[in-house]
């Protein structure tokens, strides 16, 4: 990616739902272990990451997502939930409240290196910090070593572990929290 194209953080544009959706579609599959099928990936992509879910997200009043934009594209997003989920695993390894999960977070390929995960994520740590959230959490693949030093370098360690369904595959996760 050229240097000197400016980069813009903002609240996604529901006219462009269509153009987030094929962008969640085509990174998903960049973070899941070698051992996830093609079937269960698409799978995953077509219960939660279709231009109707994301219409769906972006009205749900617990849901924020943030997009990434470049020379007039979407180059990344990520979307925080508000809350910790019923399960048993993140409420124990998630103790500072209220928290907010950072549920998803990709980036385009041709785009990493260029500073864009960065500032997604300190627009996503300004969200929490602007919502009163005391912590912010997520949960990562045990085998994703890349996305781990990521959230590491911006203050996450690992508080627990939780599984992950993606498809008929059960993936093992380590939850991640981070005191705004």
């Amino acid at each position: 990616m050229e240097r000197g194209l400016s980069l813009h953080i903002g609240a996604a544009d529901p006219a462009r739902v269509t153009e987030l959706a094929d962008v969640a579609a085509r990174t998903f599959p960049l973070a899941c272990p070698p051992s996830c099928t093609p079937a269960d990936i698409g799978a995953f992509i077509a219960e939660n990451l279709t231009e109707a879910r994301f219409g769906d997200y972006l009205d749900d009043p617990d849901r924020t997502v943030l997009t990434a934009t470049q020379d007039g594209r979407i180059i990344g997003y990520a979307m925080m939930i508000r809350g910790v989920p019923d399960d048993p695993d993140v409420t124990a390894a998630v103790t500072a409240r209220p928290a907010v999960e950072l549920s998803k977070m990709y980036v385009l390929p041709d785009a990493h290196g260029a500073g864009v995960s960065t500032a997604l994520m300190s627009a996503a740590l300004a969200h929490a910090e602007n919502s009163a959230a005391a912590s912010v959490w997520l949960g990562v693949n045990q085998n994703n070593g890349r996305a781990q030093r990521f959230y590491a370098k911006h203050g996450f360690t690992v508080t627990g572990t939780k599984t992950f369904r993606l498809g008929t595959h059960l993936e093992a996760d380590y939850v991640m929290v981070r005191p705004v």
